[in-house]
């Protein structure tokens, strides 16, 4: 037992086979550090002190026997006893004096690591249970850390203080829910080089999202500080995704951005004593920039992808990862400082859909990061002290500026959580996904706007964002099988224009996106008229350029800002669906609508008939608006070709004559989106009358077609959709709307064009999908919430015209 090798092993010389001797954290590091060191995946240099270490330091103190006394018959629920027997273990574990042989194995492994890196060497001292980090048994945070440990006492005392920690009240708790032996779960502790991230970031990664599971993408969180904020939940941090095909492809482009609050940092406190830790503000100015540069997100994507690969070939299945990042402010360099399977996204069921859909509108009193996707009431229980937690009841919302690991029991009786603080990485949201209740993570303001006693709903039902709601606003869920879901021979497509529900959406049964609309990109997450970032001299509002300085501040131009927010939202469309075609529409507001955008005002002329007025195809190579429609080509043509998302294709809103169509995309190649390179599809909206009396020339022209019934019908029967007075005459059913239908069908056919409806008509009346399907349409596009039901009444038309069913997938 006292021999060297049973007590350090360097991490080199370690594997994940080591788990028994060294626990989940210290075999992982040195999996890497070893087999991955040579390609790219930076892991501090370190050494373990094994489980066998541990053992026999509690045996030479002969602290078995103490340690049953202290434990034996715990009750969990009985916090007040559960921590006075805690300390006593801990006290006796702390007190077993470490075997001398330890003591030397250690000094002489610290001495060989600072000649490695210099005199000025310090080390994290890294707890690592030895049946840590299994997928559906993680201690990740049960146990302690010490940082920035200087010196060989302190090494030796933190050592003894991390084997004492194998018993904190959190940890025992846990071992007690999963059934674990507390005497047969050891503890290993890794001592590695300290990555300075005090001096720089930190944070987070997962090799898919976290949210809906979708596998396609490495999710990036970080802040400034130690990484302690980010996993605990005491920070917003800035979120990064990168899309894995295009990576793999060489592509090197961050799929989407999104840039966090960040508002404290994790430092070291200075003075004498044990090392230890304080938050203090982080300044204005770096709260305003992202913590990592395009090229820092694209090295930690490269080494997600990495360790992904590694890990799932020697496990034979895919793996995704949670994988814990440094910078180190001196050196300046990326490491990878912790690596574990991930356990609660990667064993969502793709084939089962749970949709939960609220009733009724509520009014909102705070909205935050949504973190799962399912809905809850309860009363609301504001929690700002621990104490506190002693009277929180089953069933209740539980509020609070940031949750912490010991507060795992009442978490699992909560109908819900929702924070002021943290991301979508902290551990908040990560015990909420494994209990699977929805949480709102950095709110801002919820443990002011909410108080105790109040009912209130969590809605994590509507995309990335999620609101709480003042009273139960009643909702419902369906649960849907898609294993067995029959498909229309028919293709189905989904229209979408929220980036923020893409990765859930593509779960859906499609085959692909028959209409993806910019104005959502533009009016919720630009919020400013094109116009006013291309000429910001007219925008004669001071207030308005300073709200338009604001947001566009983190950009090299305003006109780049436009250019990398739309890029990032439809590429998120793009890549959600992919390798299947995305049909994207150029933007389509009306003059109203675009007056009410940031500085919108001063561009837009004031017309009585907005709807037939400048609008669309028309805007594009007008001198009002050619410079506007210039960013929208650029962004397209940024996510085709840099972000490499070829799946992309875009189309023409009403386009009124042939003319106009020509100059439109003579303006489009000028752009470098010319229609034809580079496997460039352009489509057309057929939603005039003159698009289907024309349908012969406007084939000549566009790859295809897609039919706004909505538009179409108003313009056939004359008929103001928005007018309530006259709304009675409004109907795709009517013989004239159907006609114009099967004369585009044809026309599009003839020329051998593809042509899809995306249009309301279909979801609405199952009579008008029949009538489609009869006259041989190629596709049909459907909001996300009447796909499954109009699938089915689909694969019932064609049943009934003989045609017979294609298999789901």
């Amino acid at each position: 037992m006292g021999d060297h090798d049973n007590f350090i092993r360097w991490f080199s010389d370690l594997g994940i086979g080591q788990i028994p001797l060294v626990g989940g954290k210290n075999a992982s590091l040195g999996e890497m550090y070893r087999e991955l060191g040579g390609r790219g995946v930076r892991v501090p240099n370190g050494f373990a002190i094994t489980a066998a270490a541990y053992k026999a330091t509690l045996d030479r103190a002969g602290a078995w026997k103490p340690l049953h006394a202290a434990l034996d018959g715990l009750d969990p629920a009985d916090v007040a006893d559960l921590a006075r027997r805690a300390a006593a273990a801990r006290a006796i574990v702390y007190g077993a004096p470490l075997p001398a042989e330890l003591e030397d194995a250690i000094l002489r492994a610290w001495r060989t690591l600072r000649q490695e890196y210099g005199d000025g060497l310090t080390v994290a001292v890294r707890s690592s249970a030895t049946a840590e980090d299994l997928p559906g048994a993680s201690f990740a945070g049960q146990h302690e850390t010490y940082l920035n440990v200087a010196g060989e006492a302190r090494l030796l005392d933190s050592v003894r203080h991390c084997f004492a920690s194998l018993f904190m009240d959190r940890a025992i708790v846990y071992r007690i829910e999963h059934r674990f032996d507390h005497y047969r779960v050891y503890l290993s502790v890794g001592v590695m080089k300290m990555v300075r991230s005090d001096l720089a970031c930190s944070g987070v990664m997962f090799s898919l999202d976290t949210e809906t599971g979708f596998r396609d993408v490495v999710f990036v969180t970080g802040a400034y500080g130690l990484g302690e904020n980010v996993v605990q939940g005491t920070v917003d941090p800035d979120e990064f995704y990168v899309f894995k095909p295009t990576l793999r492809a060489g592509k090197r482009a961050v799929l989407r951005r999104s840039l966090g609050g960040k508002e404290i940092q994790m430092v070291y406190a200075t003075g004498g004593g044990r090392t230890t830790t304080r938050n203090i503000a982080t300044p204005s100015d770096a709260r305003a920039r992202y913590c990592l540069d395009d090229a820092g997100v694209l090295e930690l994507a490269d080494a997600a992808l990495l360790i992904e690969e590694h890990y799932s070939a020697k496990a034979g299945h895919e793996v995704p990862m949670d994988i814990e990042w440094a910078r180190d402010g001196l050196d300046g360099k990326l490491y990878i400082v912790q690596a574990r399977p991930e356990t609660v996204a990667a064993r969502k069921c793709a084939t089962r859909l749970d949709e939960y859909r609220l009733d009724e509108q509520g009014r909102a009193l705070v909205s935050g990061r949504a973190v799962g996707s399912t809905i809850a009431s309860g009363r609301a229980r504001v929690i700002t002290a621990a104490a506190q937690l002693a009277e929180f009841q089953a069933g209740e919302i539980l509020v609070a500026e940031a949750t912490m690991p010991d507060w795992g029991t009442v978490m699992k009786s909560a109908a819900g959580v929702v924070t002021d603080r943290g991301g979508r990485t902290c551990h908040a949201a990560i015990v909420a996904r494994e209990i699977g209740v929805p949480a709102l993570v950095g709110c801002g303001s919820a443990t002011a706007a909410i108080r105790t006693g109040d009912m209130v709903t969590v809605s994590c039902a509507e995309g990335d964002l999620g609101h709480v709601y003042a009273g139960a606003i009643p909702f419902h869920r369906t649960s849907i099988d898609l294993a067995g879901l029959a498909m229309p021979r028919t293709k189905v497509m989904i229209n979408i224009g929220n980036p923020d529900t893409a990765f859930q959406t593509r779960f859906l049964p499609n085959d692909g996106v028959g209409l993806a609309r910019m104005e959502f990109i533009v009016a919720e997450h630009i919020r400013i008229h094109p116009m006013a970032l291309v000429d910001p001299a007219r925008v004669a509002d001071p207030a308005v350029r300073e709200q338009i300085e604001q947001l566009t501040r983190n950009a090299p131009s305003p006109a780049e800002y436009f250019v990398r927010e739309l890029a990032e939202g439809v590429a998120t469309i793009a890549a959600a669906f992919y390798p299947k075609p995305v049909i994207v529409r150029m933007s389509d507001f009306k003059t109203n609508e675009y007056a009410s955008l940031l500085g919108g005002s001063f561009f837009e002329p004031s017309e009585a008939n907005p709807m037939l007025g400048f609008r669309g195809a028309a805007r594009y190579a007008h001198p009002a608006y050619a410079a506007g429609f210039e960013l929208e080509c650029r962004a397209m043509r940024r996510v085709r070709e840099d972000m490499g998302l070829s799946n992309l294709l875009l189309m023409i809103p009403f386009c009124r004559r042939v003319k106009e169509a020509q100059d439109v995309l003579a303006a489009m190649a000028r752009h470098g989106l010319e229609r034809g390179k580079n496997g460039l599809e352009v489509y057309v909206m057929c939603e005039i009358p003159n698009n289907v009396i024309q349908v012969d020339a406007f084939a000549a022209l566009f790859d295809g077609f897609s039919i706004g019934s909505n538009d179409l019908t108003q313009l056939v029967l004359g008929v103001d959709r928005d007018s309530d007075i006259v709304a009675f005459d409004f109907d795709e059913r009517d013989p004239g709307v159907l006609e114009m239908l099967r004369q585009a069908i044809a026309g599009a056919h003839r020329n051998g064009r593809h042509i899809g409806i995306c249009g309301q008509a279909p979801s609405d009346y199952p009579e008008v999908a029949r009538y489609l399907v009869e006259q041989g349409i190629d596709s049909i596009s459907l909001n996300p919430d009447s796909v499954v039901k109009t699938v089915r009444n689909l694969v019932e038309v064609e049943r009934g015209l003989g045609i017979g069913p294609r298999e789901a997938g």
